[in-house]
């Protein structure tokens, strides 16, 4: 790599990488080291090639989704996260709500298989369509419209109380009332 690649490559993970971390903690069920690891190895690839790459950010994005799903396929045990002592609670309370929805998020994602939390990772935080997930995971649109409502289910299954955290609650579950109704003219 010359001096001047070098320089747009130190310069892209010094803006980016934050971002893209982000991305693979959410990836590896929120293992920091593991998604340090995950960005690390996209981050070497991507220099390798970095004279060809014409969308740095999307190059190393799919090479982090790639690495995951070879992950899961290899079927590596799960690491199970301990930690000696609960997690302090914010003394704001506007903030202990939004901190109490992670958490929870947080250890239901990290009970998911790691393909149904990459597909969930992919549909609601990368904010990717169905065409494009399904084409990041080498499967068809269909699978992904099932993997997705099937990790949805399971996450609702494994994490209740998801429901009864998140904004307007009680808004959020719409009324089922299927009488007949009558219908004037």
């Amino acid at each position: 790599m010359d001096a001047e690649a070098q320089e747009s490559f130190r310069e892209f993970v010094a803006n980016r990488s934050s971002a893209l971390l982000k991305t693979a903690v959410l990836l590896s069920g929120g293992d920091r080291h593991a998604g340090e690891d995950l960005l690390q190895n996209a981050l070497i690839k991507a220099a390798g090639r970095w004279h060809r790459i014409d969308e740095p950010e999307a190059y190393v994005r799919q090479v982090l989704y790639r690495q995951q799903v070879s992950r899961w396929r290899l079927k590596w045990p799960r690491r199970e996260l301990s930690v000696a002592e609960p997690p302090e609670t914010s003394a704001a309370p506007d903030a202990s709500g939004a901190a109490e929805l992670r958490l929870v998020m947080r250890g239901a994602l990290a009970r998911l298989t790691a393909r149904q939390r990459t597909v969930l990772v992919l549909r609601y935080f990368e904010d990717l369509p169905e065409a494009e997930v399904a084409r990041i995971l080498g499967c068809s649109v269909g699978t992904v419209r099932s993997a997705t409502h099937r990790s949805l289910a399971r996450l609702r299954a494994l994490a209740p109380e998801l429901a009864a955290l998140g904004p307007a609650a009680a808004e959020q579950r719409p009324s089922h009332d299927y009488s007949p109704v009558e219908v004037r003219q």
